[in-house]
């Protein structure tokens, strides 16, 4: 693989790792193509300050044009990020920092107390997308680049470093039997491994946000009986967490701890 910079210098390298999000030019460039559907919503992220300290708990409301979550950062700020329809994400990023304060404040139904803004706001179109492959000889696709989720649970990251743990894992492998990193050989042992476990996850939440956003009284009720079931049912809660904290399945040896068995 060579790449040429713009003062004339060329970089060569046994394998590119195409880490670059999920519009990105290194899988364009090679012509993996992807799969997937928009959500029909917009994401806003931004950083905030609650009024109250977050306590290091992920919060996360459902609201009827979708999920609205507090993820916490330290010094007490939260990272927000605030899925709804595209002309609500296109109204409220056009509010001043003060009136976005008052409404997100609004919406999350002041848990944390008054919130307000601590930087700039982003606006991110929701889809769910997958490449057919996640590698070709002397590439290999990771995180976004290879995949893209509804934000709904926090997954996309975990599954990002997980794909890195693994590609890592296989590469030193590579290394200690004398292969080339950038080989076909090589690289196919990481796209098997990871392609079925992200797609696994992708389903899952794929169907999560189908059902938080169907407001069809039936079956807003049973979703509602069944989540209060699974979180009475400690054995069950207790693997779905885990699997959620990446604790547990064919983990990489870097993502694995010594007090988690898997």
């Amino acid at each position: 693989v060579e790449g040429r910079l713009e003062d004339g210098t060329v970089l060569e390298a046994d394998l590119l790792v195409g880490a670059d999000g999920r519009d990105s030019w290194v899988r364009r460039q090679v012509g993996i193509e992807v799969k997937g559907w928009p959500y029909g919503q917009s994401a806003i992220v931004a950083t905030v300050r609650p009024e109250h300290f977050h306590r290091e708990t992920a919060w996360q409301r459902f609201l009827p044009s979708g999920p609205l979550a507090f993820l916490p950062l330290p010094d007490g700020l939260c990272s927000i990020v605030w899925s709804t329809r595209p002309e609500e994400a296109e109204r409220l990023m056009a509010l001043d920092d003060t009136a976005f304060g008052e409404a997100l404040t609004a919406a999350f139904g002041c848990t944390l107390g008054e919130v307000t803004l601590e930087g700039p706001r982003g606006l991110f179109p929701l889809r769910l997308q997958h490449a057919l492959e996640y590698v070709r000889p002397g590439l290999a696709l990771v995180g976004d680049a290879a995949h893209a989720i509804h934000p709904l649970a926090g997954q996309g990251v975990n599954l990002g470093l997980m794909d890195a743990a693994a590609l890592a894992e296989v590469l030193l492998a590579a290394r200690q039997r004398g292969r080339p990193m950038g080989s076909e050989l090589t690289l196919s042992r990481y796209q098997r491994w990871r392609k079925g476990e992200n797609l696994a996850m992708m389903a899952a939440m794929d169907g999560f946000k189908r059902l938080f956003s169907n407001r069809i009284p039936p079956l807003r009720l049973v979703r509602n009986l069944g989540l209060l079931a699974a979180d009475r049912a400690e054995p069950l809660k207790r693997i779905i967490v885990r699997r959620a904290m990446g604790l547990s399945g064919d983990l990489p040896r870097l993502a694995r701890w010594p007090d988690c068995a898997a």
